[in-house]
């Protein structure tokens, strides 16, 4: 029984032939990222502000202004209330108050027995206390988390490769990273722990599909010492081309599945890390890849740390036919 083929074996698609189109666009994303990360900002969740978080469903579709006035009536402060997930299915951040677990109990109890009042249907879900100090050693540890890895991961590839592998993949990481954050900032999806994770977790995915490529690169590099650059990079691509696919796909089923199937708590990570294979997937072939363009790797110090030619390693030019996948 033949195994099914997604990518025909001669598949020689110029991915290249459109790299500064892609390029322009994947910087734009990311000014349009930064741009609303700094003008919306993120819908913060309880790990990362303080406060209490309350779900609460309600029968029908939630009167949001309603409810509101029905908050504000026994908080003292701001209270956020936004719609999660369904129509009828609310979020409430309230302020933590003063006086320790003790009070944060009393206010919690007085709250339900407000929206019970008015509204008699009301289910609540889980509710979550996080202390302002906690909540800032959480989103401390969080961003470091991310600035680290993504540091450790670009001299690891320094080290493993050339310099101007470690800046294509930063670049690449920082593409996903930011186009992540512009997504939140755009939906105003709850922000928390678990999208930190999600986020790391797209790092990780981002950087070893990019390895998969980097590492196919330098083997032509050492094997085709004559072959210009873009048509050896073209041809590591297509190489690569149906591994990439098979794994984004085995992971898009599987993220689709619990996006649509999956418990509300971790709709938020799961949409992160969608979105993040999508462009995890796109910046391993249209941000790392022109990197080494632009920064003109040659193959001159790969056949040194090889010891020399690969034995039997043919030499074609740039104008010969590339060779058959």
């Amino acid at each position: 029984m033949r195994l099914l083929k997604l990518v025909p074996d001669n598949t020689n698609i110029h991915f290249l032939k459109w790299r500064k189109i892609a390029m322009a666009i994947s910087f734009l994303s990311i000014i349009a990222s930064i741009a609303l990360v700094a003008t919306r900002g993120l819908n913060l969740g309880v790990d990362f502000v303080g406060g209490q978080m309350m779900r609460v469903t309600f029968s029908q579709p939630a009167d949001l202004d309603a409810l509101r006035g029905t908050v504000g009536a026994v908080v003292q402060g701001e209270a956020n209330i936004q719609q999660f997930g369904a129509p009828n299915e609310v979020s409430i951040r309230t302020p933590l108050p003063e006086g320790g677990d003790d009070a944060a109990n009393q206010a919690s109890d007085r709250l339900k027995a407000a929206i019970l009042k008015a509204h008699p249907d009301a289910v609540f879900g889980s509710v979550d206390t996080v202390s302002g100090k906690v909540s800032g050693e959480l989103f401390s540890t969080g961003a470091w988390a991310m600035f680290f890895a993504m540091i450790a991961i670009s001299i690891y590839i320094w080290f493993r490769f050339e310099w101007q592998f470690g800046m294509g993949a930063l670049f690449a990481l920082f593409h996903d990273v930011a186009l992540t954050f512009g997504l939140f900032a755009l939906t105003q999806m709850e922000f928390n722990l678990n999208i930190v994770a999600a986020l790391l977790t797209i790092i990780g995915y981002s950087l070893n599909d990019t390895i998969v490529v980097y590492d196919r690169v330098r083997e032509n590099l050492r094997k085709y010492r004559k072959m210009g650059l873009i048509e050896l990079l073209d041809l590591s691509l297509n190489e690569t081309l149906a591994r990439t696919i098979m794994t984004s796909l085995t992971m898009i089923v599987t993220l689709v599945v619990l996006l649509l199937l999956g418990p509300e708590v971790i709709f938020g990570f799961t949409a992160a890390m969608l979105f993040g294979i999508f462009v995890g997937t796109y910046s391993s072939v249209y941000m790392s890849a022109p990197i080494l363009v632009w920064t003109k790797v040659g193959s001159e110090s790969f056949v040194a740390k090889a010891g020399g030619p690969i034995a039997g390693a043919e030499r074609i030019s740039v104008n010969e036919q590339m060779p058959p996948r």
